[in-house]
């Protein structure tokens, strides 16, 4: 496994400190994380948050406990972070909407679904599909985005419970390492 040669053009370079904005449907705030540009992979960019930094959210303000790694994919559609132990989670996928670049940092909108991969034997599953159900018609989701989005969720179910690359703890490790040389604690 390699990292790519060098970064696009538009993103920072490796070991950049730099916050990915998450926003609802309406523009409105949701979280934002600290965090620290690590490179990119065939499967996208990947930005790595320390134990110790924030992310906020109206309302909300938490100190990370544990270091994670996070994959934003090519498609804008997800972004996946990645928990070591001993986080419940081992995976926490966001389902998402433009997730993409803006000004150095990335910035995506949140669309409810989360798909989970739990530590604690509770498995792997699809997450708050009442809050989808809820927000789809609060915010008048496009039909198109909802379908596509529900298969995104049931396309990354599987490939999670599959554990193949990137949802394998190869991947993880290696992004977790380059988290420790860019940014160490």
């Amino acid at each position: 496994m390699t990292d790519a040669p060098a970064p696009a053009p538009e993103r920072p370079a490796p070991g950049s400190r730099l916050v990915f904005d998450w926003r609802k449907w309406d523009g409105s705030p949701h979280w934002q994380h600290d965090c620290v540009f690590l490179g990119s992979d065939r499967w996208g960019d990947w930005v790595g948050q320390r134990s110790g930094w924030r992310s906020v959210r109206p309302g909300r303000d938490v100190t990370v406990d544990v270091d994670n790694v996070t994959l934003i994919s090519p498609s804008g559609e997800w972004a996946a972070t990645f928990n070591p132990a001993p986080a419940s989670y081992a995976i926490y996928i966001d389902i998402a909407w433009d997730v993409r670049w803006q000004d150095g940092s990335p910035t995506g909108i949140d669309m409810d679904l989360d798909v989970i991969r739990a530590r604690d034997g509770r498995g792997i599953w699809i997450d708050d599909r009442d809050e989808w159900e809820e927000h789809r018609v609060h915010y008048g989701y496009p039909l198109d985005i909802v379908t596509r989005l529900e298969q995104v969720a049931l396309n990354l179910e599987r490939a999670v419970t599959e554990e193949g690359a990137p949802f394998d703890t190869a991947t993880a490790v290696h992004w977790l390492a380059a988290l420790d040389r860019l940014a160490p604690a």
